[in-house]
């Protein structure tokens, strides 16, 4: 559990510490390119959620990363795999990261536009924690996939499967 905390505040104070960046020194500026205009920085407040979409409904993007940042806490208090606990620190991280930009940033109230700032070249606008949403959510689909457990299950004891003890069974 203490590697989802850390991980999720790692890409939290990342994703935080960047925006307060680049709205210091790059808002109102021309875009900086990185590697020419295949990727750049350029400052963009996105109250909708990727590409712009859902710009009318700031608050049910809100309300799911409430809802994320709740669900995975629930999890955490089971989770016993070090894959899961990457995958879902960086899901948190990431959720924190912007739902601090939909409460704090104008106009707040659960309405802030989120502060995205790297430009992919005819593709999107995004920010660090969509980018650790992304690789988190990408793990969880590979271990869904591989179908890796995030711990005990409830009601199990010892930390085994099935409330069954671990280690060599005696004969009857």
């Amino acid at each position: 559990m203490w590697l989802l905390w850390m991980v999720a505040g790692i890409a939290y104070a990342i994703d935080l510490g960047s925006k307060l960046a680049v709205v210091e020194g790059l808002e109102g500026q021309a875009p900086v390119p990185v590697i020419g205009t295949w990727l750049e920085l350029r400052v963009q407040r996105n109250p909708g959620a990727a590409f712009g979409l859902g710009e009318a409904t700031t608050i049910v993007f809100t309300l799911i990363a409430v809802a994320v940042a709740v669900a995975i806490v629930r999890v955490s208090r089971r989770l016993t795999s070090t894959p899961w606990a990457l995958a879902l620190g960086l899901l948190l991280g990431g959720a924190l990261g912007n739902l601090t930009d939909r409460l704090f940033r104008s106009p707040g109230s659960m309405r802030g536009a989120v502060v995205d700032f790297i430009a992919v070249r005819d593709f999107s606008v995004m920010n660090l924690a969509d980018w650790a949403i992304t690789c988190g959510g990408v793990l969880v689909i590979l271990l869904s996939f591989r179908g890796g457990e995030l711990g005990p299950a409830s009601g199990s004891r010892n930390g085994s499967r099935n409330g069954q003890r671990n280690g060599p069974r005696s004969a009857p």
